[in-house]
């Protein structure tokens, strides 16, 4: 989804932070099997026990690194979705569209979330856990959002918008693959033109 704009839960340490940027974008880059330890402290200059003081071990350390990206996350859902001067679907819109451009200042290496979903679910009921609750609460506000669309009549009335916002959740994701793969904006974009189309045709 986005990169950290602000965090919802109390403040961190700077070295924490630190430990969670650095942690973010190698994640990002390299995946979490191909990320260790060691990594991080070099990135960051931090010794090996600053990095124990703050997490138990690398799942602990990514899982928090999945809670870092999620404040961000909703920090964008919350600056979007919450801007009563726009239309529901303008505000929806302009949530990916943001997303999208924080992937392309970051060399379109797509969502977190996917990226870690698609390599552990299959081997960590943990991972898999959070991932899967993280893209539900994603899919539950734009779900919201839509509902709202769907009250002033923006959608059609046998619209399911909470189902509706799964769809959009799970296509961006799908669409987030493709465009690392191509390094390009060009899957993403072409997801939020089709779904605006066919979900709420003029």
């Amino acid at each position: 989804m986005a990169r950290p704009i602000g965090l919802h839960r109390p403040a961190a340490s700077a070295t924490k932070l630190r430990l969670l940027e650095a942690g973010l974008t190698l994640l990002l880059e390299r995946g979490y099997t191909d990320t260790g330890i060691q990594d991080i402290l070099d990135a960051t200059s931090v010794p090996k026990g600053s990095f124990y003081h703050h997490f138990k071990n690398k799942q602990d350390f990514a899982l928090q690194v999945v809670d870092r990206y999620m404040d961000g996350v909703h920090a964008g859902l919350d600056a979007a979705l919450t801007d009563a001067s726009r239309p529901p679907l303008d505000r929806v819109r302009a949530f990916f569209e943001g997303v999208r451009q924080s992937y392309a200042a970051e060399g379109y290496l797509g969502c977190l979330l996917g990226q870690l979903g698609q390599e552990l679910a299959g081997v960590s009921p943990v991972f898999r856990a959070k991932i899967e609750g993280c893209l539900r609460a994603v899919a539950a506000r734009i779900g919201s959002c839509l509902a709202e669309a769907a009250r002033v009549g923006d959608l059609p009335a046998d619209t399911d918008p909470h189902v509706l916002g799964q769809v959009l959740v799970n296509c961006w994701e799908g669409a987030a693959l493709r465009s690392r793969l191509r390094r390009s904006p060009a899957p993403l974009s072409a997801v939020l033109d089709f779904f605006f189309r066919v979900a709420a045709p003029a």
